[in-house]
């Protein structure tokens, strides 16, 4: 019974997959409120586990089913700890105020039904991935979530024109099933390696368990370290699955182009849950690979974190100067959550680096993942109303939006002061942890690269909001304006969704002090008292770090304001003006604008490529196959049957069917000549019988 919330949490979303169809028979408001109902309740049942964390004596909590016995024993069941605790809570809670917000802004839709069946099997999914023990069924709940996510960025699979993202031209346009295909793909070789990696583990820990690995390690890791490479090849294979769900460099440029999905889908998958599953298995395998780099001494342990800590820094990074330039909205706001998967990474990385360092980093990881999904599910949410009233999705099209649309210029606001690491809001809190994380492991290149990630972040950020609410209104909103279309707040469940998760991310703020230590100490319980990790405590944090992180802040902010805010350096509302004076500006938009020119370097590999070795593949492998197969070997058997099958089948033919059945006939008369002749049968049936034998063996020969 204890873990039976963990059990339903997961069970009710999944539900409602059947439920949506069946009800919509019956009539479609008791199938929108009855997919509501069911996220509610996994919600519920999510707020129903946090009372553990204040008894961890009564943690991990591991129940489990016998879902099959041959040919080996496999169990479905759930894990309950404080990781999986605070990750249930937030997939559940946030995809529940996500789901009222769909009740307004999906509205009208014709295929609701569709809509609320890929929610409740997203959520549901993401939700096994969380509280499953094992890391099979984790498996699982990844690839439903892979599926679905494919299925709601190309919801509109039509690819009407409206829905298309990217451009203007002359920069080229995404389809919606496009988008969906793009994310499919890149997401499913990082899957594909993960897997690899899983069954390394199994093939010499013998379990997927999370516990009994854990419990095990001290027998299964030394086993492997036995064979030179094979930690370091684990260790990169199981990274690749996060890194391309979770959308980090080199895998990383799927992600804008997930923005064709409608605006709930963008906050459901950048928000709460796709990209936060990576981060989960990431802090998985944290306490694998701590004990064997700093237990076991297996040296090769260490590129686990090493590369978990650079690849998070150097996407921060560089998904935050793409964001720098993007024009559409959401496509900036996808480059942030980019960039803050990134710091999460980075934290988690550095938990490895050094002994005194793994709850700082782990805990300052998650904490981080905790804050983010709030202020960025309130960004999206508030960024799909924003579009809904300028029916645009460019910032280009907005300007002035403030006088029409003041709620939610005040959640979104709220939302992106925590994005930009302005204290008291939880986003100070977490990202200022980890860069206290960072320093402390004594990693200076990296946390210099993480602070100038935070100035960008500050930029980038009041860019956004400055184009989108301030300035002079746009040609397009004028010309809407003047036809009467809407410019005001959106539908009441959408605001009022976007206004309880901008209050929550203030009372988070101030609460935070009190919830980190708490959630520190959960985890340090989990970890260190009960898989007995070696742990050291750090010195505390330096003011250093707090000082720094907003004296960058400050450095980005500044012109950013002056830019798009004030207007004092822009009075004209474009940057022509300013790259006309610094033609380096120009250069370095340029370069950010085309994605470091990954993006077009993917396409022209894989995708151009594969295009131009289809005639290739068609003229020199192809083509021959099959005349070889369709012409020259169905030539050969041919000549075969008439010069040597036909021939033979007419020797076998005289022997089988004239020869042999005139035997008999000829015995008979040698039979009745004996007797007639000489009399003396007995003595010549011998010879009949050895003679049918005879003929008996050289059957078996000519057929053996």
């Amino acid at each position: 019974m204890n873990a039976i919330f963990a059990w339903l949490c997961w069970i009710f979303p999944l539900l409602g997959v059947p439920l949506a169809p069946l009800l919509a028979r019956i009539h479609p408001k008791l199938r929108d409120y009855g997919a509501v109902f069911l996220s509610f309740l996994a919600a519920l049942s999510a707020v129903m586990l946090i009372p553990y964390l204040f008894h961890l004596e009564e943690l991990p909590i591991d129940s489990a089913v016998t879902w099959i016995t041959v040919p080996i024993e496999l169990k479905v069941g759930v894990l309950v700890d404080p990781v999986s605790i605070v990750m249930a809570n937030v997939v559940a809670v946030i995809s529940f105020f996500i789901m009222v917000y769909s009740f307004g802004y999906m509205k009208g839709n014709p295929s609701l039904t569709r809509w609320w069946v890929f929610m409740n099997f997203f959520i549901g999914g993401m939700l096994l991935l969380v509280l499953s023990n094992n890391l099979l069924f984790l498996f699982f709940g990844w690839k439903i979530v892979g599926l679905c996510s494919w299925g709601l960025i190309g919801f509109y699979y039509l690819d009407e024109k409206k829905y298309w993202i990217g451009g203007p031209p002359p920069t080229r346009y995404i389809t919606p099933s496009h988008a969906g295909l793009k994310a499919m793909v890149v997401t499913s070789a990082g899957d594909l390696l993960l897997l690899g990696g899983i069954l390394i583990i199994y093939a010499h820990a013998r379990t997927l368990n999370i516990l009994e690995l854990y419990e095990t390690s001290s027998t299964w890791i030394p086993e492997m370290a036995k064979s030179p490479g094979l930690i370091s090849l684990t260790a990169v294979l199981l990274l690749a699955g996060p890194v391309g769900k979770s959308a980090q460099f080199p895998l990383h440029e799927w992600l804008p182009e997930a923005m064709a999905g409608p605006g709930p889908v963008s906050a459901l998958i950048h928000a709460a849950t796709m990209v936060k599953s990576g981060v989960y298995l990431v802090a998985r395998l944290i306490p694998i690979f701590f004990y064997g780099y700093w237990v076991a001494g297996s040296g090769e342990a260490l590129s686990f974190f090493v590369l978990t800590a650079w690849v998070g820094a150097i996407t921060a990074f560089v998904a935050a100067t793409q964001g720098m330039t993007a024009v559409e909205l959401k496509k900036a706001l996808a480059f942030s959550t980019v960039s803050q998967i990134g710091y999460m990474m980075l934290g988690l990385g550095v938990a490895g680096l050094t002994a005194s360092g793994l709850m700082g980093g782990f805990t300052s990881g998650l904490s981080h993942l905790v804050s983010h999904a709030m202020f960025k599910a309130a960004l999206f949410l508030c960024a799909g109303s924003v579009i809904h009233t300028a029916g645009s999705i460019y910032m280009t099209d907005m300007g002035s939006l403030k006088k029409y649309m003041p709620y939610t210029w005040l959640f979104m606001f709220i939302a992106s002061l925590s994005l930009m690491g302005i204290p008291p809001l939880p986003g100070f809190w977490s990202k200022d942890a980890i860069l206290a994380s960072v320093w402390a492991s004594h990693q200076y290149a990296l946390f210099v690269l993480a602070l100038i990630t935070c100035g960008i972040t500050a930029f980038y950020t009041l860019r956004f909001v400055g184009l989108s609410f301030y300035g002079k209104e746009s040609e397009n909103i004028e010309e809407r304006e003047h036809k009467g279309a809407h410019l005001g707040e959106p539908h009441i469940t959408m605001l009022v969704s976007c206004g309880i998760l901008a209050v929550l991310i203030v009372l988070l703020g101030f609460v935070f002090p009190v919830v980190e230590p708490l959630l520190e100490e959960g985890f340090e319980y989990s970890l260190v008292e009960k898989l007995h990790l070696p742990f050291e405590h750090h010195d505390g944090h330096s003011l250093v770090v707090p000082v720094l992180s907003l004296l960058f802040i400050a450095l980005g902010a500044v012109p950013s304001y002056l830019i798009y805010i004030s207007g004092r350096f822009n009075p004209d509302g474009t940057l022509q003006t300013l790259f006309e004076k610094h033609g380096s500006l120009k250069i370095l938009h340029q370069f950010f604008w085309n994605r470091w020119y990954i993006d077009s370097t993917y396409y022209r590999v894989f995708v151009d490529g594969t295009t131009k070795l289809l005639p290739i593949v068609v003229n020199y492998i192809e083509n021959p196959l099959d005349i070889f197969f369709h012409t020259i070997i169905p030539a050969t058997l041919n000549f075969l049957a008439l010069r040597v099958v036909k021939p033979f089948e007419a020797r076998l033919d005289a022997v089988f069917h004239k020869l042999i059945p005139s035997i008999p006939g000829r015995v008979t008369d040698l039979v009745r000549y004996i007797r007639t002749e000489s009399g003396v049968l007995a003595f010549n049936v011998i010879y009949i019988l050895l003679f049918y034998i005879f003929v008996l063996l050289l059957i078996l020969w000519v057929v053996i």
